[in-house]
């Protein structure tokens, strides 16, 4: 037997047998979420302004967009933010406004960015515009119940919470393999880890795609300027907050993240600059992620004398997946598409070890250079 024989044997005992463990915190983060229960202070009902930024025609813009002007809430403001004036999503919010008056809502035009990060300068214009102290910063692919608004809310009864984000619900679209596949590792592997972090050392971070900041501590850390160089500038909010003396938490309000249905190759490019995100903002827990996917290590091992671990490996899999997907996040897609799950995890790890390597990303047809400390600027 060759050396590279036995290393990839002793990788995929360490990795599978590390993955029984976390399989088994995983359970054990999941249960103490859902045993905590919805906030006592379900009637907090601060005024509240969205933050909305859009960028082009995404696919089921306008049913997305919808959910929040149909939000069953006492007070808030809706603003959504484009570059350019003729942006075909900007005529789809106005005609949202036309349908309705009655509610408070606008379309700002932001201007060419000043920063790296071109979301950040739609979120400064819009900041500028916002009346009220709690601001909601929500994708343009989320789609919401009408209690949106109020369980985010609750969670800001806490003086000390400047941060707070939402589980979320991938739902691909279309017929794209790609995009189901990272639909479901987002469902069954990514919100496994978040869980197991925030039992471990509390929430020290932030997921982006609907997220809720104090403007207090929003000020106090310069503004949405202090993050526009950062690539994860989700993550960063999150970070911060500790250090300034507030914290931040998990929701307990879930949401459904549509993603489209990108081809092979945008798809890719998207997970790659996650990944490489994810490595700069957090390198020794990105390397420690090998753990949160064992699946691909363990199934050699079925074929072999370590096949009860290779089998419990399987077993727990499926376990987290009815805690996580089923009973949290209420997600029929994995219900549906479990048997697929395998496949996604492959992917995953391809994804992972792609992660590893490169410090260059590209982003809207722009290639970026990323530095170790979450900054990025554009490749010269």
């Amino acid at each position: 037997m060759t050396v590279f024989y036995w290393a990839a044997c002793a990788a995929c005992l360490a990795v599978a047998a590390g993955g029984v463990v976390f399989y088994a915190l995983v359970l054990i983060a999941a249960r103490r979420f859902e045993r905590e229960g919805a906030s006592a202070a379900a009637g907090f009902t601060p005024p509240i302004t969205v933050l909305k930024p859009l960028a082009g025609l995404e696919r089921d813009l306008e049913s997305n967009l919808r959910t929040f002007f149909e939000q069953d809430y006492p007070e808030y403001q809706l603003l959504f933010a484009v570059r350019e004036p003729d942006d075909p999503a900007a005529e789809v919010a106005r005609g949202l406004l036309a349908q309705y008056p009655a509610r408070d809502a606008e379309v700002i035009v932001s201007g060419e960015p000043q920063f790296p990060n071109a979301k950040v300068q739609s979120l400064l214009r819009m900041a500028e515009r916002a009346r009220y102290d709690i601001l909601v910063i929500s994708d343009s692919d989320i789609r919401v119940t009408p209690g949106h608004l109020r369980a985010i809310a609750a969670d800001f009864a806490d003086p000390k919470v400047a941060v707070s984000c939402c589980p979320y619900r991938a739902v691909p679209g279309g017929s794209s393999l790609w995009s189901l596949l990272e639909a479901l590792t987002l469902n069954t592997e990514f919100w496994c880890g978040v869980l197991v972090a925030r039992m471990l050392e509390g929430v020290k971070f932030a997921v982006g795609p609907t997220m809720s900041l104090r403007r207090q501590y929003l000020d106090r850390i310069g503004g949405f300027a202090a993050v526009g160089e950062y690539l994860a500038e989700d993550f960063v909010l999150g970070q911060w907050a500790e250090g300034q003396g507030y914290r931040a938490v998990l929701s307990r309000h879930v949401v459904e993240h549509h993603i489209g249905s990108q081809r092979f190759g945008a798809n890719w490019k998207h997970r790659i600059r996650w990944a490489r995100s994810t490595r700069r903002s957090r390198p020794w827990g990105y390397v420690g992620q090998v753990f949160t996917n064992p699946l691909p290590f363990a199934l050699p091992l079925l074929a072999g004398p370590a096949a009860p671990l290779g089998a419990a490996v399987l077993l727990l899999r499926a376990a987290v997946m009815a805690a996580v997907a089923g009973r949290l996040l209420r997600d029929p897609l994995t219900r549906r598409y479990w048997w697929l799950v395998p496949l996604a995890d492959i992917a995953s790890l391809v994804n992972w070890v792609l992660g590893l390597f490169g410090s260059t990303v590209e982003w809207r047809g722009r290639r970026y250079e990323l530095f170790a400390d979450g900054r990025f600027r554009r490749a010269v």
